[in-house]
């Protein structure tokens, strides 16, 4: 371990190891340029050949080589016992060994930060999967994967606003503290607020404020921010994660289909050069018009049975039992149907589709089907065998808003511990009228699963949810 010596307060780099590269990259090898540069990051590699030192500088750009020699470098035998993972300064000359690589002269150096912990090389890196979710701040610097995957992200959510933006929607911000549950299917936290003496919940989504938003005259919004649901870890689900959710005015679930898959064919290929996406050994085809197929036509695939809300619940209960769906003595034939369709079809569309007409049974927030009773104009987007987002018209009669909340209220007592409750104000916030409207949401660490071809939302989301650490370090 290197002991901190005159630590600096501050340091002032004027290059990259990005930057030199596209500058310097076509040297011919053994060139000295005279051009000096100062840079800064990581030392992630060392090896020593007698009175010369080989380094290896990382920033947040990528890495460039460092070239000690004794006869140059000063206070050389303390920079060959640099630990890997210090942070250091560097002054330098551009230059290209007789190799041809691409390197700085140390011509000085400071110490910025010692490590003080084993750093591993890029080479070797963390292999156990847990100590990478832990320490990410590690990870970060020996997982080239895992940095081009954050950076992915960063550019799928700024790409994602210009493009609402750009499509006159405009970005608000609506409480995380919600004092009643709505918005979505879902087991919420909940929290105590001292000094109202009132118990909270954190939001599980951000519909109901954004619809009130509509209300209030603001035609087209969106929010990107977190949700909170108390469920439990898996490969694709974290108890906090991040939705994208937007409203139009005047628009209607057709509309919303036509925005989903314009939004995400333009960021698959800004951010993979194609609409066709390699993920975990197959191809996935964002190419305009994505597929549209209902429910019951996904599942008569499957099962080759036709079904529909005219179905017999016993008939719906017996083909449950024959596929091994669990089911509820309280749920109705669109719940059955839901249920058939999440365990037997779901799973299996790969490319993105839009299963749509869902029961109103299941779904208290969207709009009755213009045209089959029961039915509601929702539908959901399926990429990859998973839920990407959810949509629909949005119900905006509060007449028969108030109905589906008190339907939820009844399945609460059931039971169903992901029901919603009534919430007055926003059927107080109806009364003043909310105009036809399309609403969506899209689940961002999903989108960044696909689009940079991992499988785990762990690998997408900084600093996951983890069991705590058994001996407490």
């Amino acid at each position: 371990m290197t002991e901190p010596r005159d630590v600096p307060y501050r340091y002032e780099p004027d290059a990259t190891a990005a930057g030199l590269a596209a500058e310097y990259g076509h040297l011919e090898p053994g060139v000295e340029t005279g051009t000096e540069v100062t840079v800064a990051g990581r030392l992630m590699l060392r090896r020593g050949q007698g009175k010369l030192v080989f380094g290896q500088l990382a920033d947040s750009s990528g890495r460039i080589q460092l070239f000690a020699p004794a006869n140059v470098t000063p206070r050389f035998d303390e920079f060959g016992k640099l630990s890997l993972g210090d942070w250091i300064g560097v002054r330098g000359e551009v230059m290209t060994t007789r190799k041809g690589e691409l390197s700085i002269k140390v011509l000085d150096w400071t110490l910025l930060a010692p490590t003080r912990r084993p750093f591993p090389d890029k080479w070797h890196g963390l292999s156990d999967a847990d100590t990478r979710y832990r320490q990410r701040y590690v990870d970060l610097w020996v997982t080239d994967e895992a940095r081009r995957t954050f950076q992915l992200r960063s550019r799928l959510v700024s790409l994602t606003r210009r493009w609402l933006e750009d499509r006159g929607f405009l970005e608000v911000e609506t409480p995380i503290f919600h004092p009643v549950l709505g918005g979505a299917h879902a087991k919420p936290f909940v929290t105590h607020h001292n000094a109202l003496d009132i118990d909270l919940y954190l939001r599980i989504a951000p519909e109901l404020y954004l619809k009130r938003l509509v209300v209030g005259g603001f035609e087209k919004v969106f929010e990107i921010g977190r949700v909170f649901r108390n469920e439990g870890l898996s490969p694709r689900h974290n108890p906090e994660f991040t939705m994208l959710e937007l409203y139009e005015a005047y628009a209607d679930w057709h509309d919303v289909m036509a925005l989903t898959e314009q939004l995400v064919s333009f960021l698959a290929e800004e951010l993979t050069g194609s609409t066709t996406v390699s993920y975990q050994g197959r191809d996935i085809d964002f190419s305009l018009p994505w597929r549209r197929a209902t429910l019951a036509e996904l599942i008569e695939e499957q099962i080759g049975v036709r079904v529909g809300l005219d179905t017999p619940v016993d008939e719906l209960r017996s083909l449950c039992d024959e596929h091994d769906v669990p089911w509820e003595d309280h749920y109705g034939a669109g719940k059955l149907l839901l249920e058939l369709y999440e365990k037997t079809a779901e799973g299996e569309q790969w490319h993105p589709v839009f299963a749509t007409e869902y029961p109103a049974e299941v779904s208290p927030l969207a709009r009755d089907h213009r045209e089959l009773p029961g039915m509601t104009e929702r539908f959901e987007i399926i990429v990859a065998g998973r839920e990407l987002g959810n949509a629909f018209s949005e119900l905006n009669d509060p007449d028969v808003q108030r109905e589906r909340f008190e339907d939820q209220v009844r399945q609460g007592e059931a039971g169903d511990d992901e029901a919603m409750s009534v919430d007055e104000d926003y059927l107080r916030a109806l009364d003043y009228g909310l105009p036809p409207t399309g609403g969506l949401g899209i689940g961002i660490d999903r989108l960044v699963m696909l689009l940079a071809d991992v499988a785990t939302i762990r690998d997408v989301v900084l600093f996951p949810t983890l069991r705590p650490e058994q001996d407490g370090h």
